[in-house]
């Protein structure tokens, strides 16, 4: 089986699954798709994902390929394919909260912080789509450290080995510290952060370490 992973280097969908694939010990081939330069919108990666997003992993196994979208679906193929690490609990309410803290940032906050929609908010309403990213991260945070907190947070997001929720967790911090939010009121999700960022699979899956990150002088905001 052979892996090829279609990514920009922040993304924060595609970091996730850079993580997962790092946790499970899974070997991969990155194409960079360059989001600033469009190149999502060309023919070549329509054809991938019609949405014109990234990820896609490719998987290629006994001469058939299969191309999948959306970080939480190739995280869950990846699951099942590969179950060893696991990242969801076996037990089936754990399961239920991990995808649920997972949600929170996919469908609660990312999608408020996207690209897109800032670009936007500001071509409408010059100036005003930073107002509306750190309000939105920061009350998103606001709720996600309360869920984790009160539903039996160990030494990350769900007990004391990393996982689906943590996948989510770091990329999210990340973004919340490039938009200027201040993460001084979420302690646990702080404390998990580092905790996760001390393992190999994450710093191998941080933005920095991409073959396609910019040198550091270069970077956009």
């Amino acid at each position: 089986m052979s892996l090829t992973l279609y990514s920009y280097w922040r993304s924060s969908s595609t970091w996730r699954v850079r993580i997962g694939l790092n946790l499970k010990g899974l070997a991969y081939d990155l194409v960079p798709v360059n989001l600033l330069a469009q190149e999502q919108f060309g023919e070549a990666h329509q054809a991938r994902n019609p949405m014109s997003q990234v990820p896609v992993l490719e998987v290629t196994e006994g001469g058939h390929t299969v191309r999948l979208a959306q970080s939480m679906a190739i995280l869950e193929w990846l699951d099942e394919r590969h179950p060893d690490p696991p990242l969801l609990p076996a037990d089936l309410d754990g399961r239920a909260r991990v995808r649920m803290l997972a949600e929170h940032v996919n469908s609660g906050i990312q999608p408020l912080q996207n690209a897109s929609v800032l670009r936007m908010l500001r071509e409408r309403y010059p100036g005003f789509d930073k107002e509306w990213v750190r309000y939105w991260i920061a009350n998103g945070l606001h709720a996600l450290d309360r869920a984790v907190s009160e539903g039996g947070a160990g030494r990350f997001c769900h007990g004391d080995a990393p996982g689906l929720a943590d996948c989510y967790l770091v990329p999210q911090l990340y973004a919340a510290r490039r938009f200027g939010v201040d993460l001084a009121p979420f302690p646990t999700l702080r404390r998990i952060e580092e905790a996760a960022n001390a393992l190999a699979p994450f710093q191998a899956a941080h933005p920095d370490r991409q073959p396609d990150a910019p040198p550091p002088g270069e970077r956009p905001r």
